[in-house]
């Protein structure tokens, strides 16, 4: 079966300002190393808008309301000091969690393997009634309840390897048993949570933060110790990853030292236990990665070993 790519241009259209990190040219590099010959097999779609109903299985009604009221029709508007939009905010924000959704759908009804939605703004630090962290709508936690109110994926599981703390995907499970959210990050950095004692109310939190400075060594224990057991144990009808690649050495937003091959290694070794648990159900999700360089060979990685399976 095939691996999907969904992106759209509007996604380009959100325009956070010069100098901002969270920028254009971020997923114009993404989309430039997944040109490449060795990808041809990818097939590439357009997600569609995701709806109000979507969005608010996650987010309230209110919020979703407050954020596309808020989006100027000129220029650039703080919705906080780093979550900043632009005219062409709604639209790539609505893209970006319907590709999530469309990606869910044609994974779990055995259209396709598995799938990358290549898509701006990122999600996990949205939460439920709040934009942060240069988020507007938790695509990542949209798409795992899209899997449970169309396709009655009861037990989702979402691995967040971006090197900050997933906050707003954590806030969206902590109350449900039947998701897991298990993250590695660096701590002490932005958001500021992501300890390890917090575990959800089935201890279905697994945060596994990683000191300044770590690299490949730690990141792969981590993983192979404790996320890959309990991942496993989960059991889950759909895995969704976070994909951050701002963990990689020549990212200067952070701290941790890992290389591109980790991404690849982490991809492949999540998928192994998607193929014992789901049927090797897996959708993935751009969230950072500020180097365009970096980001580029690192999502590359990770597309590769998706279309590997």
């Amino acid at each position: 079966m095939v691996t999907l790519l969904y992106s759209h241009e509007a996604c380009f259209d959100h325009d956070t300002g010069q100098g901002h990190p969270e920028r254009p040219a971020r997923l114009k590099a993404v989309l430039s190393a997944l040109a490449e010959e060795e990808f041809k097999a990818l097939e590439r779609r357009e997600p569609p808008l995701a709806s109000r109903e979507q969005i608010a299985r996650v987010h309230s009604e209110a919020y979703y309301d407050q954020v596309l009221a808020a989006i100027p029709e000129h220029g650039q508007r703080g919705l906080d000091a780093d979550t900043i939009v632009s005219p062409g905010s709604r639209e790539a924000a609505l893209r970006a969690a319907g590709a999530v959704c469309a990606a869910v759908d044609a994974v779990m009804s055995g259209e396709a393997r598995n799938a990358f939605c290549a898509v701006r703004p990122p999600g996990h630090h949205a939460e439920p009634e709040r934009a942060m962290g240069f988020c507007l709508f938790n695509s990542v936690a949209v798409g795992a309840l899209q899997a449970r109110a169309v396709h009655r994926a009861n037990r989702v599981a979402v691995v967040d390897f971006d090197v900050h703390h997933g906050n707003g995907t954590q806030a969206m499970f902590w109350d449900d048993p039947d998701l897991l959210f298990a993250s590695t990050h660096q701590m002490p950095l932005y958001p500021g949570t992501g300890s390890p004692a917090e575990t959800g109310c089935a201890n279905n939190i697994l945060n596994l933060p990683l000191h300044p400075g770590a690299g490949s060594g730690e990141f792969r224990a981590a993983m192979s110790q404790t996320l890959l057991p309990r991942l496993a144990k989960f059991q889950p009808d759909l895995i969704l990853i976070s994909a951050g690649f701002d963990a990689h050495d020549r990212d200067h937003l952070a701290n941790l030292r890992f290389q591109e091959e980790d991404f690849g290694w982490a991809t492949t070794e999540i998928m192994r236990v998607a193929d014992s648990a789901c049927g090797g159900r897996v959708v993935s999700t751009l969230e950072g990665g500020y180097d365009l360089d970096a980001l580029a060979v690192s999502a590359a990685a990770h597309v590769r070993a998706l279309l590997l399976r």
